[in-house]
């Protein structure tokens, strides 16, 4: 049974970024609306109104529909100060970032397509021992600190970051910077500011892979056309800032959530321990369970309908992604987590031509370093109390202090 809340909560708290540093709250609140509520009119005080979508089936046939219901214009959950504010530095447009997020149709496929092959499953596999070597530094780095560190700090935000600028032709020695502006995009103060200073890092990139290019998927992003037409510097500095962030944030939130759900099931831990060939059933559980992305916004492009309420054309609709993962209508033990989980068909990677572009990449990631994780690692349990990230889009933890015991002969590197 959900908890009651009046309609003067909802619209406060749907807007709020504490919701989300609160995920009981949070589930609550979602669990609240599919039962009372699945399609809601919400009116947050400063942000203009929209209709929030939170079962699994409206948010599958939302999603499923990319002529009825458009990316553009609006892309997430902001205030509308700060919606004007990038209407200003933007010549109209309210986008942080020019990107497939904010594309649909002819556009989007053509934008998508610039680096779809590489994302496929086979291509994906194919990148199977680097990023296991990336796994086996990270976990090494883990050891390192025995017997206690913050995973979230020291570990889980770092793995997927490395990844991610390997395949976009950054060197190690600037992590910490993209860090930080991967941060400030999704958490900071001012977005705008952290946007325009990952367009400054990632200029020479786009130059030097334009005069040197060498196959990687950064050279393909650099020198990528559209309609046999080079794609403009915004747009081209764009997909860089989408892929660094979207490709590492959302990652490494999993993967932190990912461990506090086995420390939390430790039956699931054990068994996880005892039949590794589950890793790829709990990768994917590990995706529902967090469900980074807090949702996504579509615009109907004319009037419309979602369970038997109608949309005019032009109104936002919010697609609650978590929500839609949690929906008893279509999970057994919504609530559980269970790394064998099946079928799971969650909504935390999108649906449709809208599903998200790495989902592969994120899964093999979280499969080898739990793999790797698990055979080093004896016993692991919380240290103090986690500390989840203030953002209504993408969030996860940002701090999760853990006490481990590594296994007889762990102390050394990997191999």
């Amino acid at each position: 049974m959900s908890a009651a809340f009046d309609a003067s909560q909802i619209d406060r708290l749907l807007a709020d970024p504490k919701t989300y540093a609160d995920p009981a709250l949070h589930y609550d609140l979602l669990r609240h609306l599919r039962d009372e509520e699945p399609v809601r009119w919400v009116a947050p005080e400063g942000h203009r109104p929209f209709w929030i979508v939170t079962r699994h089936e409206d948010i599958q046939a939302v999603e499923g529909d990319s002529t009825v219901f458009l990316n553009a214009p609006r892309i997430a959950l902001r205030p509308i100060a700060f919606e004007e504010e990038l209407a200003r530095s933007r010549n109209g447009a309210p986008l942080l970032i020019r990107s497939m997020n904010a594309m649909d149709g002819e556009a989007h496929r053509q934008m998508r397509g610039v680096t779809s092959r590489d994302f496929l499953r086979p291509n994906v596999e194919k990148l199977a021992a680097q990023i296991d070597e990336v796994a086996v530094e990270f976990v090494d780095r883990l050891a390192a600190r025995s017997p206690a560190c913050d995973f979230v700090q020291e570990v889980a935000v770092w793995y997927p970051l490395r990844v991610i600028m390997t395949l976009l032709g950054v060197p190690a020695h600037d992590e910490k910077r993209m860090l930080e502006l991967t941060q400030a995009v999704f958490t900071g103060k001012d977005k705008l500011a952290a946007a325009e200073a990952f367009f400054e890092y990632f200029r020479p990139v786009v130059a030097e892979r334009r005069a040197n290019p060498c196959g990687d998927l950064a050279s393909r992003i650099a020198n990528a056309t559209v309609e046999g037409e080079p794609l403009g510097e915004f747009e081209t500095l764009s997909y860089f800032m989408n892929i660094a962030t979207a490709g590492h944030d959302t990652t490494s939130a999993t993967i932190a959530g990912g461990l506090l759900a086995l420390i939390q099931h430790p039956e699931q831990m054990e068994r996880l321990r005892a039949r590794p060939e589950l890793l790829d059933s709990a990768a994917d559980e590990m995706i529902r369970w967090v469900a980074p992305v807090k949702h996504f916004f579509r615009t109907a492009a004319v009037d419309a309908e979602i369970a038997g309420q109608p949309i005019k054309a032009g109104e936002a609709v919010m697609i609650a992604f978590p929500s839609g993962g949690r929906d008893a209508r279509v999970f057994d033990r919504p609530d559980q987590f269970l790394i064998d989980r099946s079928p799971n068909r969650h909504t935390a990677l999108g649906h449709g031509v809208h599903a998200c572009l790495g989902q592969h990449l994120a899964r093999l990631e979280i499969r080898q370093f739990f793999r790797r994780l698990l055979e080093r690692v004896e016993h692991v349990e919380l240290e103090g109390p986690p500390v989840w990230g203030e953002s209504v889009f993408i969030s996860g933890m940002e701090s999760m202090p853990i006490r481990f015991t590594l296994k007889s002969g762990g102390e050394g590197k990997a191999y």
